[in-house]
């Protein structure tokens, strides 16, 4: 990877990105020695994330909804919940 200073770079940058795109080797800029910016080639990159493979990624997963019974409906008897009646206040924190 070729490396050059920020002033030069300053100086040339045009000729430079040309370079870059032309031959795809990346230029590392630096200033006072210390890299600052590396200069890469454009790739043209598709998006893994598509609005099909996030909303649809789960297409068809399930085989049949007969089995789903009422999405309403708790999964737990009501009669499981009659506890949260009690009286609670002896236990809770003041």
């Amino acid at each position: 990877m070729r490396t050059m200073a920020i002033g030069e770079f300053k100086a040339k940058c045009l000729a430079v990105m040309a370079e870059v795109s032309s031959t795809g080797q990346p230029v590392l800029v630096t200033k006072r020695g210390k890299p600052l910016a590396r200069v890469l080639p454009f790739e043209e990159v598709t998006p893994k994330e598509t609005p099909e493979s996030i909303f649809g990624c789960l297409r068809n997963y399930l085989s049949s909804t007969e089995n789903l019974g009422d999405l309403v409906e708790p999964i737990t008897p009501r009669e499981d919940w009659d506890h949260l009646k009690d009286d609670w206040s002896p236990i809770l924190p003041e």
